[in-house]
């Protein structure tokens, strides 16, 4: 085991203990996309930590994963799109022209970084490696779609300019395919799909990277109404429904009894149980509160309220047991 992987994991444990504990939260759900449904900071360092670098323009550029050899630099769309709407949100509170700047031009990033496909519409990879996952080659995620969206509706909302729009809508393709056929989602065939985070080998199903996706989708059915466009605002909206439905179907696949598993990964070398840390067990309680109020399912309060009660020292230590056995069966320790 190298010194350098054992102090960044008790690095991250400090961290852990006290991350996520106030998660400002929008409840504003119009068709006008102002604050994200996390009011995220400009703070690069308390938005991911890979954040090291930033290019020209004022794009982020994150560093490698602790267990990828080649260190380097690289754009992540999923962090990119996070810190546009920390810009987003700057510009909200100051109206600071060059923060309304800064945020198209990341918003530009997206536009001029996608990859068009006739069938599966618009996309970005992300080409760093995901050991975990053995992940080599650039991959396709449903994260970085609802990133895309909710950075190019909110660009189009506020610059009227229709190509982010267009771009916006074939953004949704890619949720209509299964990974097997190019696209972002697993199980489309049960109409309980869950939208994939990592893309690899086998379903990964990470639990927060499906909330995620679907914050950027519900960006969509807010954002492109049916006087904007019919046709995409139904689509949409039956994306959103299907996730939603393959979120209730899960999540007590994911209930440990004390604590929430990070994913159902169904790679034959990933651990069985790989549970949350701290900060995503109230990640996606947060999640499961806002995704409530959209859509007044029961379910989804049900869990956020057993998340809250599971989040307790006594399962803490637990959870922490479970989780060193799991990061050493992926040689992540």
């Amino acid at each position: 085991m190298k010194i350098s992987k054992v102090l960044f994991m008790l690095k991250k444990f400090f961290i852990d203990l006290n991350s996520n504990k106030n998660i400002k939260l929008s409840n504003d759900y119009n068709p006008t996309l102002n604050s994200y449904y996390f009011n995220f900071k400009l703070d690069p360092k308390n938005l991911n930590r890979l954040i090291a670098d930033f290019d020209k323009d004022g794009v982020p550029l994150n560093t490698t994963y602790i267990d990828v050899e080649d260190k380097s630099l690289h754009y992540y769309p999923i962090s990119i799109g996070q810190y546009a709407l920390a810009v987003f949100h700057s510009w909200l509170d100051t109206k600071e022209e060059e923060k309304k700047a800064h945020f198209l031009r990341i918003a530009d990033w997206f536009y001029n970084n996608r990859i068009e496909d006739k069938k599966l519409g618009i996309y970005w990879l992300t080409d760093v490696p995901k050991p975990e996952y053995h992940v080599t080659e650039p991959w396709k995620s449903g994260f970085s779609q609802s990133r895309g969206l909710s950075v190019m509706l909110r660009a189009w909302q506020i610059t009227q300019d229709k190509k982010y729009l267009e771009a916006s809508k074939k953004a949704l393709i890619p949720f209509t395919f299964n990974v097997e056929d190019g696209g972002v989602a697993v199980d489309l065939e049960t109409e309980a799909p869950i939208y994939e985070e990592y893309i690899a080998a086998k379903p990964t199903r990470v639990l927060d990277g499906h909330g995620f996706c679907l914050f950027g989708i519900y960006d969509a059915v807010r954002a492109i109404t049916p006087d904007t466009d019919e046709k995409y605002h139904r689509l949409a909206q039956d994306i959103f429904n299907k996730g939603i439905n393959g979120l209730v179907k899960r999540l007590p696949e994911y209930d440990l009894g004390f604590w929430m598993k990070f994913n159902l990964c169904e790679l034959d070398f990933y651990p069985q149980n790989d549970p949350c840390t701290i900060g995503y067990i109230r990640l996606v309680q947060a999640q499961l509160k806002i995704l409530h109020n959209i859509t007044g399912n029961q379910v989804l309060k049900e869990y956020a309220d057993k998340l809250k009660r599971y989040d307790r020292l006594p399962n803490i230590v637990k959870m922490y047991k479970l989780k060193f056995s799991a990061l050493r069966q992926m040689n992540r320790l």
